[in-house]
C-alpha cells in the first residue's frame, strides 16, 4: 500500500486531491442553487435550507482549499505572491485568479441573498453596507449569471490543472475536465444537501430536497458514461495511453480502489439505494445522511485514484 502512495514518478499527492474535491464541490453546489433560485424556489430563497448550506459550503470550500493549497508549498509564508503576481502561462495562477474572482462574486451573491440577516448582526459603524448591497442587487441577475459562469470555469479548472501534467497520458486527456465538471455537480448537490436537511432543517419533500434529490441521478449516470469515455479514449489511443488505463484499473492496489471504492461504493451503491428504496424511505434524514455521504466519499476518491493512478505512467 505504500508504494501505491509514494513512486517515482509522483509530482503531486493527495493534497492535491482535497483540493480538488473542496474546490469542486463549492463550484457544484453554487451552480445547482442559482437554478433552484431562479426555477425551483418560490417566495422568499434566503429562507430555503439547501441555499443556506450553500452560502457556508461554497465558501468554506475554496477558502479550506486554498489554505490547504497555502501550507502545502515550499514556502508558505510567501503565499501572498502568487494573490498579486500573475503568470498568465500558468495554468496554477490562472486558477488563483479564477478563485479570486469567484470568490469575490459569490460574496456578493450571498450578500444580496441574504441581506437582511447579515445587516441583523452587522455592527452600527458598518451600517453602511446596507446601502452597498442595495445598489448591488440592482444587478442581481449579472451577478447571477457571471458566478454561474464562472462556478462552470472552476469545476472544469480542476481537470485542466492535471491536463497540463503532459508528460502523463491518462492526466493529458481532453475528457478530464468534462468528467470533473460532473463529478463537481455530484458532490455539490450531495453537500448542499446534507447541511440543508440535516444542519437547516430544510423539509426533504420540499421542492429543493425533491429537486435535488431527482437531479442526482441523472448526474452520476452520466458521470458514469463520461468515465466509460474517458478509459475507452485511452484504451483505443494505443501506446502509452493503452498502457496507462490497464495500470489504472486492470489489477493492483488503484484498480481495486477504483472498481469497489469510486464505482461500487460511492457511485452504484447510492443509485441502488435511490432506486429500490420506496419513497416514505428516501425522505428520511438517515438516508439522505447515507446516500450523500456515499456520493461525497465517492467523489474523493475520483480524484485521488485519477490522481495518483494517473502519475503512475509516463510518455
Amino acid at each position: 500500500m505504500e508504494a501505491a502512495f509514494n513512486f517515482d514518478t509522483l509530482v503531486w499527492d493527495w493534497i492535491i486531491a482535497i483540493y480538488l474535491f473542496l474546490a469542486g464541490m463549492s463550484a457544484g453546489a453554487v451552480m445547482i442553487s442559482i437554478y433552484l433560485k431562479r426555477k425551483v424556489i418560490e417566495g422568499d430563497p434566503a429562507k430555503d435550507g439547501i441555499l443556506k448550506a450553500t452560502a457556508w459550503i461554497a465558501p468554506f470550500g475554496i477558502i479550506s482549499g486554498l489554505t490547504i493549497l497555502i501550507f502545502h508549498l515550499t514556502k508558505p509564508l510567501m503565499f501572498w505572491k502568487i494573490m498579486i503576481y500573475f503568470n498568465t502561462s500558468s495554468v496554477m495562477s490562472m486558477g488563483v485568479i479564477l478563485f479570486q474572482v469567484y470568490l469575490m462574486v459569490l460574496f456578493v451573491w450571498i450578500a444580496i441573498i441574504f441581506k437582511d440577516t447579515i445587516m441583523k448582526y452587522m455592527p452600527k459603524p458598518l451600517s453602511f453596507v446596507d446601502g452597498i448591497i442595495v445598489k448591488l442587487a440592482k444587478i442581481e441577475n449579472f451577478w447571477e449569471l457571471f458566478l454561474g459562469f464562472m462556478a462552470i470555469m472552476l469545476a472544469a479548472y480542476t481537470g485542466f490543472l492535471l491536463s497540463a501534467l503532459k508528460t502523463y497520458p491518462m492526466l493529458n486527456n481532453p475528457v478530464l475536465p468534462i468528467l470533473f465538471l460532473f463529478s463537481s455537480l455530484s458532490s455539490g448537490a450531495a453537500a448542499c444537501m446534507l447541511g440543508g436537511i440535516v444542519v437547516f432543517k430544510q423539509s426533504p419533500t420540499s421542492a429543493t430536497a425533491k429537486w435535488v434529490h431527482t437531479f442526482e441521478r441523472p448526474v452520476v449516470m452520466f458521470e458514469l458514461f463520461v468515465m466509460l469515455c474517458f478509459f475507452t479514449g485511452l484504451i483505443f489511443s494505443g501506446g502509452q495511453g493503452e498502457v496507462a488505463a490497464y495500470n489504472a484499473i486492470g489489477s493492483g492496489f488503484w484498480a481495486s480502489w477504483f472498481w469497489w471504492g469510486v464505482i461500487i461504493f460511492g457511485m452504484l451503491t447510492p443509485l441502488a439505494l435511490n432506486f429500490f428504496m420506496p419513497a416514505a424511505v428516501r425522505h428520511k434524514n438517515g438516508f439522505i445522511v447515507v446516500v450523500t455521504v456515499l456520493s461525497l466519499i465517492g467523489v474523493l476518491m475520483l480524484r485521488t485514484f485519477v490522481l495518483y493512478a494517473g502519475q503512475m505512467t509516463v510518455v
